[in-house]
């Protein structure tokens, strides 16, 4: 049976940001990073217009792309960072260690900046409700 380099690539990626989820959160579970990773990519999809999560989207690996995207309804974009935050809560109510949903969500949105381009993580933050655009770490940089 011959490999599919497509999928061998999305698997490493992927694995690789679970790894500076991991990292930047100071434990070693997968489980917990793959949680914080879904919590925070479904929380902040709800917080874009359509077109901004499909952009956003395209700049993901394909695996992480899927989790993205999986089950989405597109609503009409934004709220406000409790809101925000209450949504990733609730996601991660299974893993105590998550408590600290902003902690999570700024660990998260840090590693997403790290790996998208920097023009779509510009774009990205623009589109955020200003609340939620503060715990995007490019937007300290930026006049937000």
């Amino acid at each position: 049976m011959s490999r599919l380099p497509v999928i061998d690539s999305t698997v490493q990626k992927t694995h690789e940001w679970l790894g500076d989820i991991k990292a930047r959160l100071g434990f070693d579970n997968d489980h917990a990073a793959y949680a914080a990773l879904r919590a925070v990519l479904h929380g902040l999809r709800d917080q874009l217009s359509t077109d901004d999560v499909a952009h956003l989207g395209a700049e993901f690996p394909l695996l992480v792309r899927g989790i993205y995207y999986e089950s989405w309804n597109p609503a009409p974009a934004g709220a406000d960072k409790p809101a925000f935050l209450d949504s990733v809560g609730h996601a991660l109510r299974e893993h105590p260690e998550l408590r600290n949903t902003e902690h999570v969500a700024r660990i998260v949105l840090a590693v997403l900046d790290l790996h998208i381009a920097k023009g779509q993580s510009a774009k990205t933050v623009h589109a955020l409700p200003r609340e939620i655009r503060a715990l995007w770490p490019s937007a300290k940089s930026e006049a937000v």
